[in-house]
């Protein structure tokens, strides 16, 4: 570890009192070195990373960390605070702070290192002598391993001077523990290259004096980053695995790649523990065991009561769904995809938006090819005959013909891949049948797209119904191709034909009735209010909600005009915060760093596309200026389509669909006025702290860090 920590990036007397601050302190001690090339951008990617879950850890203890392009080589900075930083620790503030830099294409090498400091951070020992360290150089050498915590002042109870002194990532481990339990060596660390598998220390059957064998639990660990929670989340497991005398292997998904337990290992096991806020990679692999599923965090603070969970499941017989013969693998897309354990808020939303995103390439498909036969032949295009009955080669009008007829197919297939898919997303492909014949019921009682919802979670839940009711083996073969359709499908249809198909169908009525009438101030505040919701998480599900609404109403073959309103409005809203972003960098490049004005460039794309995504990677480094510019700059533009009466059949194409466009002149107005009020506000706002009047990665390190010290934290 001597290349990744030296005494000049050591601070014992940090003074910062907030973790921007403190971030900012380590990082420009990590640009004098040359480690950091952008201090900005750096710690714009700090500032994402921590947006994604707090950095502290209980014990007095943040680590923020991330991977950035702008860094040269692993490094760690340490710094020791007197007063404590905030870093969202539950237990209070952090003294002991580590900057982890780790590049976009760090070697596995070094990300082991990192990983085995990491493993170190759960060692009392290794953080009391951090703590009574007297000088910079001593706390590098503790850090590289180097010294011991003997060394450093700190009493070693008769403990051999060299112990703990090895970097390997089980260096501070005891030698003996007492029980029979998989040392730290057992978990399953990416330093042998992704994808191959690991054994772990072969376990005897009993205890050595002959007693019952221990309880065994495997357990994976993963975090965003994949360099620190990930490890320490481990060895926390590890160690409370040793002191209940219960074997635990852990396999890690950290940044190197991860190494798959031996199946054997994992076969053997009694329980399972995920600790992750990522997806667990392979996770049917551990189908059919009892299991605790929690973020990372919880395996960090409190593994001793994720333990005694898992135990306490294995006592009851309580276990997750076998993995299935045919390799679906158990449990729900949703929960293989490592959401089992979230809110049943959470889990609504996906259900719902993996119904929209099955759903949104039929609408792109369909609306465009609709609206290019509009383009081609005139707004009467849709009385034209059946091109099966009458077409022509040579006839403009023939081709616009087919051009709108293959549209209105595909608009044909919405509602019941909505319904389809929610459904799908519930209960897997069981699912899909119900699904799919819910919301083509849906369309024949006229229930649109409400029915289509409404259908899709029916038949997801009747499924999971079906699912839970015990039946003999040799049925069991023909449940998903037979009974389960059978059953569901004639549920569903009762229920939509019957029951609630005519109260959503009325429902879907008085909406589209509502938006028929919409005129004035009334249409004015409804664009303004889907700019707001385009542009208040720039592609996340609040976006999703008002871009569904948009198509929702132009799904049809003969779209209302208030509909095709809502969908020009809700097009260029959306279209607002990247190419403000783009126009902001043009304009103001002195108050963005090199990255964001090379991220600029590629917004003006993004945004011509309607994409609104391409304006993130301004709002994760500064979320309070930008997103209230970007809301401000939708809303205004929204209102405005929907005042100059804007219409818009394709659901998507930016201004590559301007042609398609109902007043196309009065539309760009609105879109660039929109843009205009976005950029205003972002440079007024970030003109409030000192702009960067030099290129960063222009500058000596020195010079760098000199300059650095003047300039304002990227996140407020």
């Amino acid at each position: 570890m001597s290349d990744l920590i030296t005494a000049d990036l050591v601070d014992l007397d940090l003074s910062a009192d907030t973790k921007e601050a403190a971030a900012r302190a380590l990082a420009e001690r990590m640009v004098a070195r040359g480690r950091v090339t952008d201090l900005d951008g750096f710690l714009a990617d700090v500032a994402a990373r921590e947006a994604q879950m707090p950095t502290g850890l209980d014990g007095g203890i943040g680590i923020p960390h991330c991977r950035s392009t702008h860094v040269t080589e692993p490094t760690l900075a340490f710094g020791r605070s007197p007063a404590g930083i905030d870093f969202g620790a539950a237990d209070g503030p952090a003294d002991l702070i580590f900057l982890i830099a780790a590049p976009a294409g760090a070697d596995d090498a070094h990300l082991t290192i990192l990983s085995s400091l990491a493993r170190q951070l759960m060692n009392d020992e290794f953080t009391t002598a951090l703590r009574s360290a007297g000088d910079a150089a001593h706390a590098a050498a503790l850090i590289r391993g180097e010294k011991t915590p003997a060394d450093i002042g700190k009493p070693s109870d008769g403990a051999p001077a060299d112990a703990g002194a090895s970097t390997d990532a089980g260096a501070d481990e005891p030698t003996s523990q007492g029980t029979a339990v998989a040392p730290v060596a057992a978990s399953a660390d990416a330093t042998t290259g992704s994808g191959t598998t690991v054994s772990a220390p072969t376990a005897t059957d009993g205890a050595a004096d002959g007693g019952e064998r221990p309880f065994r639990i495997v357990a994976v660990t993963s975090c965003p980053t994949g360099i620190a929670h990930t490890y320490m989340a481990a060895e926390s497991l590890e160690s409370a695995g040793r002191e209940a005398g219960v074997e635990v292997v852990v396999e890690t998904q950290g940044s190197a790649g991860f190494v798959r337990l031996d199946p054997a290992v994992v076969a053997a096991a009694d329980g399972v523990i995920f600790a992750h806020d990522v997806p667990v990679r392979d996770k049917d692999r551990f189908a059919g065991k009892p299991t605790v599923d929690v973020g990372v965090k919880a395996g960090i603070n409190r593994p001793a009561e994720l333990i005694a969970e898992v135990r306490g499941k294995a006592e009851r017989g309580e276990a997750t769904a076998p993995a299935a013969a045919d390799g679906t693998g158990a449990g729900t897309p949703v929960e293989r995809a490592g959401g089992a354990t979230e809110g049943y808020g959470t889990k609504l939303r996906t259900w719902l938006m993996s119904g929209v995103s099955y759903m949104v390439p039929f609408v792109a498909a369909g609306g465009l090819l609709i609206a290019l036969g509009f383009a081609i032949g005139g707004y009467k295009i849709n009385k034209a005959p059946s091109v099966m009955d009458h077409f022509v080669w040579t006839q403009t009008d023939s081709w616009a013909a087919l051009l709108f007829q293959i549209g209105v197919v595909s608009f044909g297939f919405l509602v019941p891949v909505l319904a389809g898919y929610i459904a799908y997303g519930m209960a897997d492909r069981p699912g899909l049948v119900p699904g799919f014949v819910g919301g083509a019921i849906s369309l024949t009682i006229n229930a649109g797209f409400l029915g289509g919802l409404a259908a899709g979670l029916i038949a997801g839940g009747v499924v999971l119904s079906i699912q839970r009711v015990k039946v003999p083996a040799a049925m069991r073969g023909i449940m998903p191709v037979v009974v389960i359709p059978l059953i569901s499908a004639a549920i569903v249809g009762f229920l939509m034909f019957v029951v609630i198909g005519k109260p959503i169908a009325a429902a879907q009525k008085g909406m589209t009735d509502w938006l028929n009438h919409l005129t004035g101030s009334n249409a004015i505040l409804l664009g303004g209010l889907l700019g707001l919701m385009m542009c208040f998480d720039l592609g996340g599900p609040v976006n999703k909600v008002a871009y569904t609404f948009a198509t929702a109403g132009i799904a049809v073959a003969a779209p209302s005009d208030s509909a095709m309103k809502i969908m020009a409005a809700v097009m260029a809203a959306g279209m607002v915060p990247p190419l403000a972003m783009a126009l902001a960098t043009t304009v103001r490049g002195r108050l963005f760093t090199q990255t964001e004005r090379e991220n600029g460039k590629a917004a003006w794309v993004l945004g011509a596309s309607f994409i609104t995504e391409g304006a993130i990677p301004f709002a994760a480094a500064d979320p309070l200026r930008v997103i209230p510019s970007a809301m401000a700059g939708g809303a205004v533009t929204g209102a405005l389509s929907m005042a100059f009466g804007a219409t818009l059949r394709a659901p998507h194409g930016g201004i590559f669909v301007v042609p398609l466009i109902g007043n196309p002149l009065l539309y760009l107005v609105a879109l660039a006025a929109g843009v205009c009020v976005t950029t205003a506000l972002v440079v007024l706002l970030k003109g409030l702290r000192a702009p960067l009047t030099e290129d960063p990665a222009a500058r000596t390190p020195g010079e760098a860090t000199a300059g650095a010290r003047r300039k304002q934290p990227v996140a407020a």
